[in-house]
Parts: C-alpha cells; structure tokens; sequence
C-alpha cells in the first residue's frame, strides 16, 4: 500500500510512548485480575448529575446540530470572564475559543505557534503527550530538562541553554499546577519564565488544566506577568475541574489576533464541539464553586493521607507536591529505576503506577501515584509501596 506520512508514524518518537506499564495492568484487568490502579488522572467519582442532567436536557431540547465552531457565545463570554476575575487581565470572547478538550487545544496552540521544523519546548518533567503534540504540529520536541533537587521547578539558565542549543525555538510549553510533579510554579519561577520568553522571543503556552486543584500557595498564570500577555496562549479544560473527563471540552485563551486562523483551523480540523456539551460547560462554571470544590475535595483529603503514610517511612521521597491529583516519589533509593520499580510492583502486588520515565529523562527513578482511587485503597496501597521499596533498599544494600 502507499506509504504513511512521517508525520503521523514518528509521532512517539522512538515509537514508545511511555505507558507501557498502563497498558500491562489495562490487559490484566480484562482478563480478570484485579489490579489498583495508581496510574492516569481520571476521577473516581465521575461527572455530577446535574450536569449530566443539563447533557440530557439540551440534547433532548435539539441543541445536537452543528453549533458555532469558535464556540457558543455565551459560553466564549463566560470563559474570558473567568479568566479576567481569576487573573485581572482584560478578557472578552474574542480572546476564547472553545475546543474538544484540553489535548486539541494543545495541539491547536502548537499549529498556531509552530512552522515546520521550529523547536518547541517543554518542561521535564512533562505530561506524557507534550512531545506528540509539538511533532503532531510539524515541530522538533525539545526537552528543558529540571532537578528533583529542585522540586523540577525550570529556572531561566535552563531554558536559555535549551533555547541556545536550538537556533529554530520558538514556543515553551509550561505546566503549572503541574502534571506530573504536583508542583506550582511560585512568582520567582514563573519570573524566569517570563524572562526568558522575552529575551528568546518565545511564544508561552501556559496549560492551566489543574488550575482549581491548589492546596499550598496560589496558582499565578504567567499571562498575567508584565510584558506576556501578547505572547501567551492559555490552556482550559472542563476535565479536571469538573470531572468531565470524556465530555471533551476545553479552550484557548489568547492574544484577540491569535483567534481567527485558530478558528479556521477548527473549521478544517474538529469543526467545533457539540452544543449539549458546551450547554453542560456553561452550567456548570455557573453553577457556583460549591461544585468545583466537591470535585478537588477527594484529592487534597487523599494528599494529606498519602502525606502521613510517607512521612512514616524514610526510603521514598515526596517531591513537594502544592497541586493537581498527583504525587511523584523518589525511588532511588531501592536502586531501581522507575521503570523497573513500576513494573516489579505490578507483578508482586498488582498495583499499578506510572514509571517516571514515562514523562522525560528528569523523571528518571520516580514514580507518579495518581490520588484516584477510595481512601482505604489509596492508603493500602502506599503501604504496600513503601514496604516493597524498603525490601528492594535492603537487598541492595
């Protein structure tokens, strides 16, 4: 048959994607073998009724049409007031568009940003796709690698030597709350950041999807920064904050020019989003915080658990987690790499974490533990953890 496009079958680079780990306990599940599973960032508790109701509703009331693909308009004005009241800069419709999800957004800002060949750059750690996405775009992923030292928190001598070491950089893709680290870039971080946009005359893609899951500090979006608002596209999504996961629906919050050729890349790529969906996003950023907090609240009370089971222990180290439905844990100690670490613990006690190698070469001898299963099972299961690394410490002692 004729040949694929490159562009679509070097994707995952070396053609491994990271998640192998997952995709093992997925099968084990299917064959019936109970598995906890530790791994990606869905929500146990699922989409609220009442909005689930408002799906119905709107479907049933025969909003299943084609509907505006920039998106509806009083969901575009919601959105940009959101984002002025949280940020306090100036925000219309005009700055929005609404995409299927959180992923197409990111995509989308890359093909924005991005001419063929350019370098984009990410943080590592980074969430899984990052690399992907930037390829998707026709662009060269590059990495800007952090320290656990550090809490992974990026500095401007990092960026810039990663910025020099690509004459063709043009885009730096941060993460704050960050996935998969738990960490929120403070004003100090998000400052370099800045910095090194400006000097590097780099476009920002700041992706906010954790925004709501704060538990120590404040989240700061660097649109917000002097100098970043006309270089800042804005990542939003309905998934983490209001567990609409498989709703997909999510934005972009960008400089008013930005918009159009992102509406016409929509028009030719998605063609917008369902109007029952974006009916059930409206009501549900109005429905109040009450219900966004009911969505963050089984994670912060899983964090403090998983805090005081860790802290009991002096083998696995918590990478200061201020943020998001995660915790990354330094493993080296056991003198195995996360990989390894990730799949011996699936087959000894079938429970089932993600390598940290699975998010860059930073993440090296890690481990992310998604918060998203029942406390008892949560607390079960770091117990289990801890005593198989304190094990695997002793023999290679």
């Amino acid at each position: 048959m004729p040949q694929l496009s490159p562009r679509i079958t070097t994707l995952n680079g070396d053609g491994d994607d990271g998640w192998g780990v997952f995709y093992r306990a997925r099968t084990m599940i299917a064959a019936g073998t109970p598995v906890t599973e530790l791994t990606i960032g869905e929500h146990d508790i699922g989409t609220d009724t009442s909005i689930l109701a408002e799906i119905h509703r709107s479907a049933a009331a025969g909003h299943t049409g084609y509907a505006m693909v920039p998106g509806v308009r009083a969901l575009r004005d919601t959105v940009a007031a959101r984002i002025a009241e949280r940020t306090g800069v100036p925000t219309t419709y005009e700055n929005i568009l609404i995409t299927p999800g959180g992923q197409a957004a990111l995509f989308a800002a890359h093909m924005a940003v991005l001419s063929p060949g350019d370098a984009g750059l990410f943080i590592e750690p980074y969430y899984a796709v990052y690399p992907g996405t930037v390829r998707a775009a026709s662009g060269q992923p590059l990495p800007v690698p952090t320290n656990a030292e550090d809490a992974f928190l990026p500095t401007y001598d990092q960026i810039s030597a990663a910025t020099r070491s690509a004459p063709r950089a043009r885009s730096l893709l941060i993460n704050t709350p960050n996935n998969p680290t738990g960490t929120i870039y403070p004003r100090e971080t998000l400052d370099g950041i800045a910095r090194a946009c400006r000097a590097h005359d780099l476009w920002l893609i700041s992706d906010e999807v954790y925004d709501t899951q704060v538990w120590e500090g404040e989240h700061l979006s660097p649109r917000a920064l002097p100098g970043m608002e006309d270089r800042t596209l804005v990542i939003g999504s309905m998934s983490k904050s209001h567990a609409m996961t498989g709703s997909r629906i999510g934005w972009i919050c960008a400089p008013a020019e930005v918009i159009p050729p992102l509406i016409d890349l929509a028009t030719n790529t998605t063609y917008g989003v369902p109007g029952y969906i974006q009916d059930a996003a409206l009501f549900a950023l109005t429905a109040g915080p009450e219900l966004e907090t009911s969505v963050a609240e089984p994670f912060r009370r899983r964090r403090a658990l998983a805090l005081s089971i860790l802290e009991g222990q002096d083998i696995v180290r918590v990478i200061p987690s201020r943020g998001a439905m995660y915790l990354m844990l330094d493993i080296r100690a056991t003198g195995l790499d996360g990989q390894d670490f990730a799949n011996r613990l699936l087959d000894a006690h079938r429970i089932a974490v993600m390598p940290g190698e699975s998010f860059g070469t930073s993440g090296a001898g890690h481990l992310r533990v998604a918060l998203t299963v029942a406390d008892d099972r949560l607390a079960a299961a770091l117990d289990t953890l801890t005593t198989f690394a304190a094990n695997l410490a002793r023999e290679t002692a």
